[in-house]
């Protein structure tokens, strides 16, 4: 049997996920590290580990997803690709609100936004769950005008693309940090 290409292994591990698949999906992504390692190509490895990660998040094993994250985040910091660099970190900011280690999940908010903010290619939809986690991370730590003006900035955000959930759970949660 051939032996698939990384980036092959990569698009069935991402359908697999789609579908549910999980365990095969981590198969997928696994071997795709395997063969990311054994050919040093850095930015494949990255986007398997992600993979790994984002499995380990859906399994709800936190620690397993934190390490491939900070993993990919270490390759990501060498590359030139911001906006992937973004979008882990703010992926490990959002692992460490949900384990509750609020203090280690806030400087993850601060870089992904400050990249974001930077970067003119950036997606609203990515600024917006970027700015959703802050708000969220912020109001657990008690700064209701912080998470407030969070919330409105990502409820524009996310009105400007359509997406009703997030206008709605921003609308939410600026009711209830005014109460």
């Amino acid at each position: 049997m051939m032996r698939e290409t990384t980036q092959t292994l990569l698009q069935q591990g991402y359908q697999a996920r789609r579908e549910h698949r999980l365990s095969d999906a981590k198969t997928l992504f696994e071997e795709a590290v395997g063969q990311c390692r054994e050919s040093q190509n850095q930015p494949l490895l990255a986007q398997s580990l992600i993979g790994i990660g984002q499995i380990g998040r859906d399994l709800g094993n936190l620690d397993v997803a934190l390490n491939h994250y900070e993993e990919a985040v270490q390759i990501l910091r060498t590359l030139a690709d911001p906006l992937a660099l973004a979008h882990t970190v703010r992926h490990i900011g959002d692992i460490q609100r949900n384990r509750r280690q609020l203090e280690a999940a806030a400087p993850c908010y601060v870089e992904a936004l400050e990249i974001y903010r930077a970067n003119d290619a950036t997606a609203p939809l990515d600024l917006a769950n970027a700015l959703r986690g802050y708000a969220l991370l912020k109001g657990e730590m008690g700064s209701k005008e912080e998470a407030q003006l969070l919330w409105l900035e990502a409820g524009d955000l996310y009105r400007t693309v359509g997406v009703q959930a997030g206008v709605d759970e921003s609308g939410q949660q600026v009711a209830l940090l005014t109460n």
